[in-house]
């Protein structure tokens, strides 16, 4: 396991790009076969946008990449971190870096993101998505994605994470988040009984439900726990879900300049 983890450290892009298209590739069969809503709309066009706005994500993925390199290179010559300062089996030291991730970089920025009134204007842009599947997973105003990076980065060094570390746990957020987003209906016995731990396709949809206080809900990304403990988990009927935001225009869910604007768009109202 442990020589496992660390070849990730010498992943390279192409292959972390062939594991995107791959993981993409078999959550759209899924949403083939085992549909959840049977969304009328122009799947190419409405997949087609959410990917301009993944093209926004990886370029800034590559540029906060490349700052990084200096990042993970100050934390192994220097020992700085919480895993770096204390000798723990291998096996402890992945699964501490995984939840600190989990929760610091994927829960608690979600949740702010929820209710800081600036940060949620940007945010407004992944909600905004009427036609929720698998693609609605990489739809982030530029913004969004790199206020995510900024705390991925922070969390990375609080607990010195090395980079094979973190690496492995990106390809895992990649997988989960197409695959709760993704607009498939999984048997309400296996759902039910994933959740207790993970995020599940259930469980994320109500969350990108049109109005609160469903929107405010399930925050996680792998992980149900953080939910679970802080009282923010809900899990119902699925098939009571509208998506979309009750204050954005659901004309212009495809309209990227529409979009890109909602942070300025002072006719778009919010209570934070």
């Amino acid at each position: 396991m442990e020589q496992f983890i660390l070849s990730f450290e010498n992943l390279s892009p192409l292959y972390k790009l062939g594991w995107v298209v791959s993981c993409l590739l078999f959550v759209w069969i899924l949403e083939l076969i085992i549909p959840l809503a049977q969304h009328k709309y122009n799947k190419i066009k409405h997949d087609g946008i959410n990917l301009v706005f993944f093209s926004f994500s990886l370029i800034i993925n590559v540029l906060v990449g490349i700052a990084t390199v200096g990042v993970f290179y100050w934390i192994s010559t220097s020992q700085i971190g919480l895993i770096q300062m204390v000798d723990w089996p291998f096996w402890v030291e992945l699964l501490i870096a995984i939840m600190a991730l989990d929760f610091i970089a994927q829960y608690v920025v979600h949740y702010m993101l929820h209710r800081v009134k600036w940060m949620w204007k940007m945010h407004m842009v992944h909600h905004s998505d009427t036609k929720v599947d698998a693609t609605t997973g990489t739809r982030h105003h530029p913004g969004d994605y790199l206020l995510r990076e900024c705390f991925a980065i922070a969390t990375v060094i609080i607990f010195g994470i090395p980079v094979s570390f973190y690496v492995f746990y990106r390809i895992c957020t990649i997988f989960f988040t197409y695959i709760t987003h993704a607009n498939i209906s999984l048997p309400g016995w296996l759902d039910k009984i994933l959740s207790y731990v993970f995020i599940t396709p259930n469980i994320h949809k109500f969350h990108h439900h049109f109005e609160r206080p469903w929107t405010d809900t399930n925050f996680g990304n792998i992980f149900s726990i953080w939910d679970r403990t802080f009282g923010t988990f809900v899990y119902d009927d699925p098939r009571k879900i509208k998506f979309g935001l009750d204050v954005t225009d659901p004309e212009q869910d495809e309209s990227i300049s529409y979009q890109l604007g909602l942070p300025l768009n002072k006719n778009i109202k919010t209570d934070y």
